[in-house]
């Protein structure tokens, strides 16, 4: 019987769940909008961790401004974030950080808003059929 989990999706979703801690607790930077980790994808031989996040921005800024400058102080402060995390799981070889912005959402937000279009307008043809068949 196969195993239900890899080991590397089960380190991935420790290194998830530790870096979003840290994240909010140990990186005082104020550049730094809310961080969502969405999904972190641990190669097969540990050697990398590709982390991705969104951002939701604070303050003024706009969602691009902010998923830039976040991701630079996230990459910038890898190394840190890479020793913490290596304190509270005890691996041989903790992987390297690399930050990425998580696209999927953007991307299921933008779907939704063609599929609720798509039915508003089906619904606004079906309506004016009704109203023609009944003026007949």
């Amino acid at each position: 019987m196969a195993r239900e989990f890899k080991r590397t999706d089960r380190v991935g979703d420790q290194i998830q769940r530790d870096l979003a801690r840290l994240i909010q607790r140990e990186i005082k930077d104020p550049r730094l909008g809310m961080i969502t980790i969405s999904h972190v994808k641990v190669s097969k031989d540990l050697g990398y961790a590709d982390v991705y996040l969104t951002v939701m921005p604070l303050g003024g800024q706009d969602e691009a401004e902010a998923t830039k400058t976040s991701l630079s102080v996230l990459n910038k402060a890898a190394g840190f974030l890479r020793t913490e995390l290596s304190r509270g799981i005890k691996l041989r070889i903790m992987p390297q950080l690399r930050f990425h912005f998580d696209e999927s959402v953007e991307r299921g937000r933008r779907l939704h808003s063609l599929i609720e279009s798509a039915y508003r307008q089906e619904n606004a043809n079906h309506e004016s059929a009704d109203a023609s068949d009944n003026e007949e």
